[in-house]
């Protein structure tokens, strides 16, 4: 597969072992490429990169108790670009949260555990295979 046909991801986690963990999970498929960063101001820095698709911590905090949290984080890049799809990703399992997450125009909110991987997989398939339609969509009505 080349460049052009891969999805491109940003990663976004204060956690250095975390994010190393979804940095291996994503590199075990092909389709994707990665560019992964420790806070939300160096991804808004780089989002020139043209990501299709965000993964972002929640709270984003631990490395510089100053640095933007994942809801500041997702409202910049929301003002940014709001076309780009951002999976919220915590260990907070409260409702409140993920409610607070989808409010600011997240496109998902999953909880770090076990099946967070399997999850991540699924929304990813999703948010890809709805572009395809809306791709597929478009050049359908152009033609019409």
């Amino acid at each position: 597969m080349n460049n052009e046909n891969k999805v491109k991801l940003f990663l976004v986690d204060d956690d250095t072992m975390y994010l190393k963990l979804l940095e291996i999970e994503f590199l075990q498929y092909a389709d994707y490429t990665l560019e992964t960063y420790a806070t939300g101001e160096i991804c808004i820095k780089n989002l020139s990169h043209e990501p299709d698709l965000i993964i972002l911590d929640y709270l984003l905090n631990s490395v510089d108790k100053y640095a933007m949290n994942g809801i500041q984080t997702l409202d910049k890049i929301k003002a940014i670009n709001p076309g780009i799809p951002v999976v919220m990703l915590s260990s907070q399992d409260k409702i409140e949260v993920a409610i607070n997450c989808m409010h600011h125009k997240a496109f998902d909110y999953i909880v770090k555990s076990e099946t967070a991987f399997l999850r991540l997989q699924k929304v990813i398939a999703t948010i890809i295979n709805t572009r395809k339609l809306e791709t597929a969509l478009e050049w359908y009505m152009e033609k019409m």
